[in-house]
């Protein structure tokens, strides 16, 4: 890139056809974006209590147990009790949508075919981005639940 703001517009487009994929991936699948997000965090993360997952999702708690029992009703989330704890309950992925795996082929055969393209020296960099850019946009999300909520 010759220049910073050329740099910034092409990470911006990056950036924006990510989120644009992501919100159309959700609706091809029958979803809203949110509870999307949700059973991808449930995928990655394993079962969550209900209050992890007011905190991962920014939601009030009520909105998370309306999130909760959408999914729940949807048959892709159940309730589970805490076998250390049986006052709480816990989430957990019951069956993702057939719908997602579909939805997301496009991209990861694309995605697949751009990262295998670079050498591996090249490839553990931009694993390595993908890690680094996570916990940075993971910190900064919070960052800003907490200025909402302050």
């Amino acid at each position: 890139m010759s220049t910073r703001k050329e740099s910034s517009a092409v990470f911006r487009r990056y950036l924006s056809s990510m989120v644009l994929h992501s919100l159309t991936s959700a609706e091809a699948a029958g979803l809203n974006a949110t509870d999307y997000f949700t059973l991808n965090l449930l995928d990655l993360e394993g079962a969550l209590t209900s209050g992890e997952l007011a905190t991962r999702t920014g939601l009030t708690t009520g909105a998370t147990t309306r999130l909760i029992d959408r999914l729940e009703k949807g048959g892709h989330v159940r309730r589970v009790h805490d076998p250390a704890d049986r006052r709480k309950v816990i989430v957990e992925m019951a069956e993702a949508p057939e719908g997602v795996t579909k939805a997301v082929a496009g991209a990861r055969r694309r995605l697949g075919a751009v990262i295998t393209s670079y050498p591996p020296e090249q490839q553990a960099l931009l694993f390595d981005y993908f890690a680094r850019a996570a916990t940075a946009y993971q910190e900064s999300t919070q960052e800003l639940v907490e200025q909402r909520n302050a």
